[in-house]
């Protein structure tokens, strides 16, 4: 359709638009970021929920404690466990502690870590004593490979 009046005798020229420029305002991320910090504050627990319950049994320089006479000794080594120096399952060991905990109620448990092992390692160890029933549970300083 032509152009009426004077718009049809000039050519048609781009129209340019006007660009604002838009500014990012701080405030509101500020403010989502605040919200959110509180957020994770209230939803967290500060406190210590699950704890690993172990005494420590005296150093072992030279004669053994009296207090540590009798008691078995778990070594958690980076191959796998050992009961007494021999190696073993955790099937096996639970089997064994099972037994030993039905004639002593009280038998002494003493857990030592041998080098290069890892900390998981020991952790599911603890877990594997005391589903088996220990109740007196050390945790021997770290010694040297048998």
């Amino acid at each position: 359709m032509p152009r009426r009046g004077s718009d049809a005798a000039q050519p048609a020229r781009p129209r340019r638009r006007l660009r604002r420029r838009l500014r990012i305002g701080l405030t509101p991320l500020i403010d989502v970021v605040f919200i959110l910090l509180v957020f994770f504050m209230l939803a967290s627990s500060f406190e210590d929920w699950r704890s690993l319950p172990l005494a420590a049994a005296p150093a072992m320089a030279g004669a053994p404690a009296p207090a540590m006479a009798g008691a078995m000794l778990v070594e958690v080594a980076p191959a796998g466990l050992r009961l007494a120096g021999a190696p073993v399952s955790g099937a096996a060991l639970r089997r064994r502690l099972a037994e030993r905990l039905a004639a002593v109620p009280e038998q002494r448990v003493l857990l030592r870590a041998l080098p290069g092992a890892e900390m998981q390692r020991l952790v599911a160890a603890v877990d594997l004593l005391r589903a088996a029933g220990v109740r007196d549970l050390a945790l021997a300083p770290a010694g040297g490979a048998r």
